[in-house]
């Protein structure tokens, strides 16, 4: 009797062994939360960058404005530069959150100081101005928006705001042309 059992083990076990029909579940189960977390990490990453591009690109075409002396003879607030940056970046960003900064110097390059709109705590310093300058003047232009991330989990978390959110930043700096009013 005692052989027949340890006969009938050996084949439950030998039976067992053989048989690989769960295995490949198991391995996806153990795969699959890793593979998914790295993939839309990566589609975040792709997508803030493209964002950023954006961003970046509408600063440029604005700044033209300024850059022309049209936003100063056609005496632009604060309001209608944003706007007008608005328009250029809806696809992909809400108005409200986007703030505009626009400061004016000398008419060297070395007079330039630009803060950082980050504070210690990672808060977001909104303090943001409009002053478009006159011809020859330097002027940096510069937008901000708060980038929501969803994707901070398994030790990748690019945020450096506090609340799991990027601060993008798109900057133009450049000599007003020697415009008339």
């Amino acid at each position: 009797m005692m052989s027949l059992l340890v006969s009938r083990a050996r084949n439950l076990a030998r039976r067992f062994r053989g048989n690989r029909r769960g295995s490949a579940a198991v391995e996806f189960a153990l795969v699959a939360p890793i593979f998914f977390g790295l993939l839309f990490a990566i589609i975040e990453t792709a997508f803030m960058f493209l964002a950023g591009q954006v961003l970046e690109t509408g600063v440029q075409d604005s700044a033209r404005l300024i850059l022309t002396g049209q936003a100063q003879s056609g005496s632009y607030s604060q309001s209608q530069f944003k706007n007008d940056l608005c328009t250029r970046i809806s696809s992909l960003f809400d108005c409200a959150g986007v703030y505009v900064d626009v400061q004016s110097y000398g008419s060297d390059f070395s007079t330039v100081n630009i803060t950082s709109p980050i504070d210690g705590s990672k808060n977001f310093v909104n303090n943001m101005q409009y002053n478009p300058g006159t011809a020859g003047q330097i002027v940096v232009v510069r937008a901000f928006y708060q980038w929501p991330l969803f994707v901070t989990g398994l030790g990748y978390n690019i945020a450096n705001l506090s609340g799991s959110k990027r601060l993008l930043t798109a900057t133009a700096a450049f000599r007003n042309e020697p415009y008339s009013n």
